[in-house]
């Protein structure tokens, strides 16, 4: 099975990054590779998510794709649900 390489934009100390990356913690994949960045590191990461963390993306050969935002009061199986919709 191929891998799939799935992007999240956080921040330190944000409860909303935090709940997302437990939740994808839960129902990870073999397949997956998680690469977790921080947007305070970069500006143009800071100046692209600093409203919308946490993003989640895939890493595609033609860039990244952007996931449909979850609720997050959404549990883990809703999350894997949102992600066989959406993972390419």
């Amino acid at each position: 099975m191929p891998t799939i390489e799935l992007i999240l934009y956080s921040k330190p100390d944000c409860h909303l990054c935090e709940g997302l990356l437990e939740k994808l913690e839960k129902i990870r994949q073999p397949e997956w590779q998680l690469e977790i960045r921080d947007i305070t590191s970069r500006e143009d990461w800071f100046n692209a998510y600093q409203y919308e963390i946490p993003v989640l993306c895939q890493k595609l050969a033609t860039g990244e794709k952007i996931l449909p935002r979850l609720s997050p009061r959404a549990n883990a199986e809703q999350l894997a649900r949102l992600l066989a919709n959406n993972l390419t």
